[in-house]
């Protein structure tokens, strides 16, 4: 309900009190002729009484089932899931008795059609105009693609690092810095 309608309402309320209270005080005992009908004083009150306690009843009565649906709102929000997962309990359990899911008001789900070789064919084509579109491309297309990066300035850290102790270790001893023996029965010079 919107607040200019329920404005309306209240205003139509105030003017007929008005209506009935200014024909109290000025025509306590008067007689009226309004569109080919005599009424006297106390009838026209009746009638324009009836006509308040009809707007009053309405606000009421939105009133309650403002309240009312409210109430029915917080009930559906809990209850609501719960009504979800029994329903696909049921279906889970009694996926092909369509009789059994008709007692609890269910239909069984429906199966998919298979898609014909046009409409698989027309699907690859569409992917593959959207992938071309969007400039997507596989895992290892990606892989290939290197970006150059240029006017990047490298801070040197401010917090000193702890010094690491290295140990000298001796050069390994290859093939060629070896010494070589003379093998025997050979002469030196």
């Amino acid at each position: 309900m919107s607040t200019t309608t329920s404005r309306s309402k209240l205003a139509a309320l105030a003017r007929v009190q008005a209506l009935i209270a200014g024909t109290q005080k000025h025509f306590p005992n008067g007689s009226f002729t309004l569109g080919s009908t005599t009424y006297t004083t106390a009838s026209l009150v009746q009638l324009l009484q009836s006509l308040a306690d009809a707007i009053s009843s309405l606000n009421s009565v939105q009133a309650s089932a403002k309240d009312a649906l409210a109430a029915m709102d917080g009930t559906e929000a809990k209850v609501g899931p719960v009504v979800e997962a029994y329903k696909r309990f049921v279906l889970a359990a009694f996926s092909n008795a369509t009789q059994t899911l008709a007692d609890f008001g269910l239909e069984p789900p429906k199966v998919r059609a298979p898609l014909t070789s046009a409409q698989l064919a027309a699907r690859a084509a569409k992917a593959k105009a959207t992938r071309l579109a969007r400039g997507t491309t596989s895992k290892k297309q990606k892989l290939t693609v290197k970006g150059n990066v240029t006017g990047v300035a490298v801070t040197p850290i401010a917090t000193p690092v702890a010094a690491v102790a290295t140990v000298a270790t001796p050069p390994a001893q290859t093939a060629s810095n070896t010494p070589s023996t003379p093998a025997a029965g050979t002469a030196t010079k």
